[in-house]
């Protein structure tokens, strides 16, 4: 099927695992993603190794847990961008939705994601708050 980009903007819930476990639960609710209506719960999908090994949804339905440091990209993950490739990309350490908005406009911000069945994330700000998430990744081959 080939690798497939995805992105997603949504509600800071005070942690990165807990927004990731909040996204799964609307994505997989939704019908956008490969193999939508074949699963039950999300567990159910996660536990087909044979599909999510070859084929994946081709969503953040890919990518289960969510790292806390900016390391080298790990299959599996979510992992922040690194505070230098924020600097570079949006001027600060600490971006808006809008700088985020633009960002995703183009490619350069979604090469950082640069590991297939992994991506990035990028906590966003509101007066001085984290109020959002800006995730993007790739799934497939």
């Amino acid at each position: 099927m080939g690798a497939s980009g995805w992105d997603y903007l949504t509600p800071y819930r005070g942690t990165p695992q807990g927004t990731l476990d909040a996204l799964h639960r609307e994505v997989f609710a939704g019908s956008e993603w490969n193999g939508a209506g074949e699963y039950e719960s999300l567990e159910e999908l996660w536990e087909d190794g044979e599909f999510m090994g070859t084929e994946g949804t081709h969503s953040i339905l890919d990518v289960p847990r969510s790292a806390l440091a900016a390391e080298p990209a790990r299959d599996g993950f979510v992992q922040p961008l690194p505070a230098a490739r924020l600097s570079h990309h949006f001027g600060t350490e600490r971006p808006t939705v809008p700088q985020y908005l633009r960002a995703m406009e183009g490619d350069a911000l979604r090469r950082e994601a640069d590991l297939r069945w992994s991506g990035r994330y990028v906590l966003l700000y509101t007066d001085g708050e984290p109020t959002h998430w800006g995730v993007f990744g790739f799934s497939g081959d």
